[in-house]
């Protein structure tokens, strides 16, 4: 294997990882502000609550978010974005504006596409 094609799956690894489905949205909720699971949950309706907690750790193992131990009773725990997430809010910022404006387009795309086969 080349150095190129090894760079290129680490690349395409981490990309994997922080730009799913779930963790965009993660990030998104979470620059907003620390949260706790159940608020992040309730912020993202259509996440299940095993598919949360997998994003969640795989975004803290990749540096994107921390997990924050609060010391109450009971004790809780709050996520929050970490430095290096941060560097990543412009990016997301940019792709929701993208997803935003382009939407109707794509939509109509889907249409003329669909009609082919009908």
């Amino acid at each position: 294997m080349t150095d190129t094609t090894q760079l290129t799956m680490h690349h395409r690894e981490l990309l994997d990882q922080v730009l799913d489905k779930w963790s965009l949205q993660i990030l998104d909720a979470l620059c907003g502000n620390p949260q706790r699971f159940n608020e992040l949950r309730r912020s993202i309706p259509t996440v299940t609550q095993k598919s949360l907690t997998t994003a969640l750790r795989r975004l803290e193992r990749n540096g994107m978010v921390e997990r924050v131990v609060i010391g109450t009773r009971p004790i809780a725990v709050e996520y929050r974005v970490a430095p290096l997430g941060k560097t990543l809010q412009e990016l997301i910022d940019a792709l929701l504006h993208w997803s935003t404006v382009t939407l109707p387009e794509v939509e109509l795309a889907r249409i003329r596409f669909d009609e082919q086969f009908e």
